[in-house]
């Protein structure tokens, strides 16, 4: 785990892995792991259930997962409200159509790894590149989609903006329809700009501007909630990373009641 096991930085609240590649896992590596959970908060994204595969449900796998999370003592889980999978795993995250069958499928299914798992998940709003069998717009989808599974939502500000300028909608319309009491929390990061019109979703490079703004009207639809800066690949040194966090953390200083306590920026 490098120089975040080595030297925690005190900015850094709670950290998110992906539960897969650590379920499992034994030897030197499962016991450095369990002793950082022990000794921080965690959350786990997941990257392989599938939400909306048209294979059947991985119970299996959300069984080991309950137990995975139960093990580490693991505050929250989340899923992409898309899917990977169908007769085995297509390593992307596709696009589910926005249709009400999709709607009642997908719900019926997080309620099932709810139940399964024994606690509430969030889904997060993903990146897509088209919209095959599109019915409804994408707001309308993912809020019939909380409704009806009656879950969390993990709202990643930087995705909205992609889709916002791949599928030219207004990004702050869309944020603020989201419903602000189903958030667990946000997701920001950096993202390719392919051409004019098509922004690739990388987790690679340095958050804009306009997605700082974003994340400040985030705050201010949702109050001050916990958030990760997600970075996977070309990595700067952490203290590099830090001034990002450092720049939450003076987002949600501004957004944050004097009578509450200071709340801290995350990272992943």
């Amino acid at each position: 785990m490098g120089p975040l096991a080595d030297q925690p930085p005190s900015q850094v609240d709670f950290y998110e892995v992906a539960p897969e590649n650590w379920i499992g896992v034994g030897g030197s590596y499962g016991k450095q792991f369990r002793a950082f959970t022990e000794r921080h908060p965690f959350i786990c994204h997941g990257l392989s259930l599938s939400i909306g595969s048209p294979s059947a449900l991985d119970e299996t796998f959300l069984h080991r997962l309950k137990h995975f999370l139960d093990q580490h003592g693991i505050r929250g889980y989340s899923e992409h409200l898309s899917y990977c999978s169908d007769d085995g795993h297509l390593y992307d995250l596709m696009p589910i159509p926005f249709t009400e069958e999709a709607i009642h499928y997908v719900a019926g299914r997080i309620r099932r790894t709810q139940d399964i798992l024994e606690r509430r998940i969030a889904i997060e709003n993903v990146s897509y590149y088209a919209a095959p069998g599109k019915e409804m717009e994408e707001i309308d989808f993912i809020n019939a989609v909380l409704q009806e599974a009656d879950c969390d939502l993990l709202l990643d500000v930087n995705n909205i903006y992609v889709n916002s300028i791949n599928h030219h909608y207004d990004a702050e319309k869309f944020l603020t329809a989201l419903p602000a009491e189903r958030v667990m929390y946000f997701h920001i990061a950096g993202h390719f700009n392919e051409a004019e019109d098509l922004i690739v979703d990388t987790h690679g490079a340095d958050i804009i501007d306009v997605v700082w703004n974003l994340l400040d009207k985030a705050y201010a639809h949702c109050g001050v909630v916990p958030t990760l800066l997600e970075r996977d690949f070309n990595i700067p040194p952490v203290p590099e990373l830090l001034t990002e966090i450092d720049r939450i953390a003076a987002l949600q200083e501004k957004w944050t009641p004097r009578e509450e306590a200071s709340a801290h920026a995350r990272l992943s």
